[in-house]
């Protein structure tokens, strides 16, 4: 099976991507070529509708793609029983909320426009489930299983909606509060035998925006080398 080049550019389509200042989401940025940064706190209903109107207004399109990429992760790794109830809230509030929050509104804005792409960024931890992470994978699940609930109820508007989950991938978020053991053990543990890179990641994402990805709704793509499967 052949893909035709013509179904991968995404030239003259206008994408909104969250948390795209750094890591998977600055290689998702470049990845789509994205040449505009407007600053938004997308855990703020008021901040995400404004982000959107500025994005329309800077670019005088609508709006094709939204990737939610934008997130946070507690780099004390602590259990459970020893997760502070406001570490919890930041959390949510950040991931689930501004995912939320941002699909919404991309949904309100895709449809009126007739079709479009929604993909939203979960962790591959989901599968994993390790210890230290209750607050961050919880966020993330949510975020998942809202994915594919949007798919289906966009049902007859042309707008697909995915989620993409990375594994270990060799950006400040991973490595933050980790030791060189934990991270090795991380590397050992991945059947390719590295970390992934934020490039890994970006290609699924530009497959999934692009037209060569019209087929693919309602699913959650674990990127991991085969960490997780």
């Amino acid at each position: 099976m052949e893909v035709s080049p013509s179904l991968l550019p995404l030239k003259d389509r206008v994408a909104i991507v969250t948390g795209g200042s750094r890591g998977i989401g600055h290689a998702i940025v470049n990845h789509l070529h994205s040449l505009v940064a407007i600053k938004a706190d997308v855990s703020d209903p008021e901040q995400v509708k404004l982000l959107f109107d500025k994005t329309e207004q800077e670019f005088d399109s609508k709006i094709h793609i939204l990737v939610n990429c934008a997130g946070i992760m507690d780099p004390k790794y602590p259990t459970l029983a020893n997760t502070a109830v406001e570490d919890w809230d930041m959390t949510f509030n950040i991931n689930t909320k501004g995912s939320f929050l941002c699909c919404r509104e991309a949904a309100r804005r895709l449809t009126r426009d007739g079709g479009g792409r929604i993909i939203t960024i979960s962790t591959s931890l989901v599968g994993s489930l390790l210890p230290g992470y209750a607050a961050y994978v919880a966020s993330k699940a949510a975020i998942e299983s809202m994915t594919k609930i949007l798919a289906k109820e966009l049902k007859g508007t042309k707008i697909t909606a995915n989620c993409v989950a990375p594994g270990p991938v060799a950006t400040e978020l991973f490595f933050a509060g980790k030791t060189e053991e934990t991270i090795q053990r991380f590397v050992d543990g991945c059947p390719l035998g590295r970390l992934g890179e934020p490039k890994d990641i970006a290609g699924i994402v530009g497959f999934l925006a692009s037209d060569a990805g019209e087929w693919t709704n309602g699913q959650v793509i674990r990127v991991n080398g085969g960490v997780v499967v």
